[in-house]
Formats: structure tokens, C-alpha cells, sequence
């Protein structure tokens, strides 16, 4: 039987690197049989969280009507969430920092999402892998967390440009993660 993975995208660039690497992920992962839902977080309107405390006090995981209440129901039944992002100054992007950080949410509302498992697929200019660490310390946080396992990580440095990922290996890797989960 096939998971259900929820597949968080960062970049608000489409067919970019990182757009890549997360369809290579997903061709590989269906390949295999599971469900996988791409929610492309740079094209929602997620505000940051305000720390108000009144998660899931109207129904909805967050009072203020932004589009976390469409993503939070799709958090909580998925088995597997994949972070799947460009670097922006050595962390995560604003668009997909704000998803995360109203995971909040889900501690505020005592909810506790299934999933499990977790991957991180990373793609940026920085020239070598040490770049990374400051998103790598982030993810390796959050789950610490939230209890989850992390399945793998990608990390792809040296790429900047429209589809300067497809002269790596790293669309091959993304679809073999996927076909692995």
C-alpha cells in the first residue's frame, strides 16, 4: 500500500531548479505507487505566524483566513512530508518558512499530524555543500520536534541559473528518493 506524501515547495520560479528536482521526486514516488500532492507554497498566500495562541479555536488551524487552513488538513494525513526548496540565505525561503512556522498551529491545537517521516531536497549557487548547514540545522531541528525521521537529505550547490540542475545528477537522485520512500 502507498503513502500519502506532501510535497512542500519553496520556489517561486516555476520549471526551476528546485521545481525540478521536486518533479523528479514526485514522478518517482508515484512510479511506486504512492499519492503525492505538490502544494507550492510560493504561490499561496500563507502569512507568518503571530503567535496568538488561538489555533483551531474557530475550526480552522489558524483564525486568520490565509491559505495554512488549506494546507494544515493535508499535513495532518500525510505519512510523509518532503521539503523541497532553493537556499535563500542559508535557510529556507519566506514563502515556505511561513507553512512551517504555522506548523505552530498543530502544538497550540494539541493535533498531532501523521507523519512520520520527512525528506529535505535542496538546491543552490552557494559553490560546496557547507552553504547548507544553516537549513540543515533547521530541518534537523524541527525534526527533533516534531518527532519525525528523516529519510534523506539532497543537497545540490553550484546551481543558479534555469535548469542548470539537469547538468547534474540530481534529478536522477530526486527520483530515486522518491521511488524509495
Amino acid at each position: 500500500m502507498g503513502k500519502n506524501i506532501l510535497l512542500l515547495t519553496g520556489s517561486p520560479r516555476k520549471g526551476g531548479n528546485s521545481d525540478l528536482m521536486a518533479d523528479a521526486f514526485m514522478e518517482g514516488a508515484v512510479e511506486s505507487g504512492n499519492t503525492v500532492v505538490k502544494f507550492e507554497t510560493a504561490f499561496t498566500d500563507i502569512n507568518g505566524c503571530t503567535a496568538c495562541n488561538a489555533c483551531y479555536s474557530n475550526g480552522n488551524a489558524c483564525v486568520f483566513d490565509d491559505d495554512f487552513n488549506d494546507l494544515a488538513p493535508q499535513l495532518e494525513e500525510a505519512d510523509i512530508v518532503v521539503f523541497c526548496t532553493p537556499l535563500y540565505w542559508y535557510s529556507f525561503p519566506a514563502q515556505l518558512k511561513a507553512a512551517i512556522d504555522k506548523m505552530y498551529s498543530f502544538i497550540v491545537g494539541n493535533r498531532q499530524p501523521k507523519i512520520k517521516e520527512c525528506y529535505l531536497l535542496v538546491c543552490g549557487e552557494e559553490g560546496d555543500e557547507k552553504g547548507f548547514d544553516g537549513i540543515v540545522k533547521s530541518y534537523e531541528l524541527i525534526l527533533t520536534y516534531m518527532k519525525w525521521t528523516s529519510k534523506g537529505i539532497l543537497l545540490v550547490p553550484g546551481v543558479i541559473e534555469k535548469g542548470d540542475i539537469k547538468k547534474t545528477k540530481a534529478l536522477e537522485k530526486a527520483k530515486e528518493m522518491g521511488r524509495i520512500v
